[in-house]
């Protein structure tokens, strides 16, 4: 997806990937403009690490212990980056030509430190371009050495995964907005998407008294005058203590955010995330009944 030029640019690429073999020729594709590309695998075992090589991708594993920092920190701290500024896109993520330009130009500034890039995501044959989805903005391009994501403390005996996930990059720096949007093919089936949501509820669940109780330093604030990141987060603290979240969940995306105008695939959508929201809830629960079982001594 090149945008014809043939000159790569001073730009280095993070990869997280684990079993991505469906996925990581395409995202390598779209990103061989860039000079440097590192691929940070966590031992995948489907023929992920092949492509990547001949892709003539940096290959680096890593291996977690079950705490912090998770795999993105772990690399930005870790990696000999060749280049100031970073870009980081998952494997079932695109950089379309249009955005390739846009981010071509967007390293040339001295006065920025980071970009938002929007997305846009692939689900059930079409583009989502309403129910709180798009825009979808994440800081994903920025100086290396400037950015880090917020650090979340959960139990070391929760399935969390190795990876962040839905963290947000903390910036130490000024951030624009690039307009071109990449694109996001998370969830080819209904069955993916209710895989990997069954893992980020856990995450969710986990997460939720810190996020809801941490601001500065590790974690991203919780404000209605902020950015759109932060903004969620404080409407998702006001309705941490709400009854009946997964029908307001619904709500919030079928008609406040016009997930209606989606058509078909808006009204699965919002069903799913009521789906998602209620499993957040339950295992909120769980983990509450698990720790007063514990007693105050965690015998």
């Amino acid at each position: 997806m090149s945008d014809g030029s043939d000159a790569r640019v001073p730009l280095s690429v993070l990869i997280p990937v684990k079993n991505e073999v469906a996925n990581v020729r395409g995202c390598l594709a779209s990103v061989s403009f860039a000079e440097q590309i590192v691929v940070i695998d966590s031992a995948s075992k489907d023929g992920t690490q092949a492509i990547a090589e001949a892709a003539g991708a940096q290959i680096v594993q890593f291996v977690w212990n079950g705490k912090l920092p998770r795999k993105k920190n772990w690399a930005l701290e870790n990696i000999r980056w060749q280049h100031d500024w970073v870009l980081i896109i998952d494997a079932d993520e695109r950089i379309t030509p249009e955005l390739e330009r846009e981010i071509r130009q967007a390293i040339r500034r001295t006065d920025v430190d980071g970009f938002y890039l929007n997305r846009r995501f692939w689900f059930l044959g079409g583009w989502i371009r309403h129910c709180g989805y798009f825009p979808s903005w994440n800081l994903r391009l920025f100086r290396h050495r400037q950015g880090r994501y917020e650090q979340v403390e959960i139990d070391d005996d929760i399935a969390s995964g190795d990876n962040e996930v839905h963290e947000h990059v903390l910036l130490n720096g000024r951030a624009e907005f690039l307009s071109a949007a990449m694109e996001h093919y998370a969830f080819p089936d209904i069955a993916t998407f209710i895989e990997k949501h069954n893992r980020y509820s856990t995450w969710e669940a986990a997460a939720s008294a810190n996020l809801h109780q941490q601001s500065g330093g590790r974690t991203l604030g919780a404000t209605p005058f902020g950015t759109a990141a932060e903004r969620k987060r404080w409407l998702k603290r006001l309705a941490a203590k709400a009854p009946f979240r997964p029908i307001w969940r619904f709500l919030y995306h079928y008609l406040w955010k016009q997930g209606f105008r989606d058509g078909h695939r808006g009204w699965v959508l919002c069903r799913l995330l009521a789906w998602y929201e209620r499993m957040i809830v339950l295992k909120e629960r769980e983990l509450k009944n698990r720790a007063a079982n514990r007693g105050p001594a965690g015998s």
